[in-house]
């Protein structure tokens, strides 16, 4: 397909997309607390993106069976929500999600406290968030895709942690995956120009011990292999003439 470069419209169709999105991720955010289902949180994420006159984007994306992906501790990222996957307090919760407005995709993530949680736990999420801000000090016209990834992993390596390197961040549009594909880690080449016009999904996953993941029998949830915690931060950003504009923030 290659880098699709959006026009003014499509723009300003996608920044009210992610508009809509950070209300959900804010609402959201505020419901989060000991006691409560992940299927509760899917049937509040689902509402409240209905009520913002969007679709859910990941409700039956290649078979997956929920609005919003809800992954708690060791869960990486696709957890599935469950009536019976009860949140206690000293959990953290990983809620990715995303909506169709008028045709055009926005996509979201965030790490959340349950209750108190532990000192470690804590830095792991604020780590994870501020890698994020570290990659997109390079999402500048002129600079090059790879310039971000090598942002994110600089930021995270005096950490020790692992950098999740089987899912990466990616193009966002009329399709919720478009190219290009936005690794987390360390590249050894620069990879394409960045261009104005250019939306993008980028998602730094990172585990609290080794970089390993693999996925559950139910094919969608992805689990760190050795057990860590795991933590989720993500925006789509738009690359301008300038600075970069995050869509997703509320």
């Amino acid at each position: 397909m290659g880098i699709i470069i959006k026009t003014e419209e499509q723009i300003e169709l996608i920044r009210e997309s992610c508009r809509r999105l950070a209300i959900v991720h804010k609402e959201l955010e505020e419901f989060i607390k000991p006691g409560i289902s992940t299927r509760d949180i899917d049937i509040k994420g689902d509402k409240l993106i209905r009520q913002l006159e969007g679709i859910p984007n990941f409700l039956h994306y290649q078979g997956y069976p929920a609005s919003i992906c809800v992954s708690v501790n060791d869960e990486v990222v696709h957890g599935i929500p469950n009536k019976r996957r009860i949140l206690q307090e000293g959990d953290i919760v990983s809620l990715d999600a995303g909506m169709i407005y008028k045709g055009y995709h926005s996509d979201a993530a965030r790490t959340h406290a349950v209750g108190q949680v532990s000192k470690e736990a804590r830095q792991l999420m604020d780590a994870t968030k501020e890698s994020f801000f570290a990659g997109i000090k390079m999402a500048k016209a002129g600079n090059h895709l790879f310039d971000i990834s090598n942002a994110i992993a600089a930021y995270i390596k005096p950490y020790g942690y692992g950098i999740v390197r089987d899912l990466v961040g990616h193009g966002v549009g009329t399709c919720l995956h478009e190219d290009p594909q936005i690794p987390n880690f360390a590249q050894l080449r620069r990879g394409p120009k960045l261009r104005p016009g250019m939306t993008l999904a980028i998602e730094p996953m990172i585990n609290m011990g080794r970089s390993d993941v693999e996925w559950l029998d139910d094919d969608w949830t992805v689990v760190t292999e050795d057990g860590s915690l795991s933590a989720h931060y993500e925006n789509t950003i738009l690359i301008t003439e300038g600075e970069p504009e995050i869509l997703t923030l509320y």
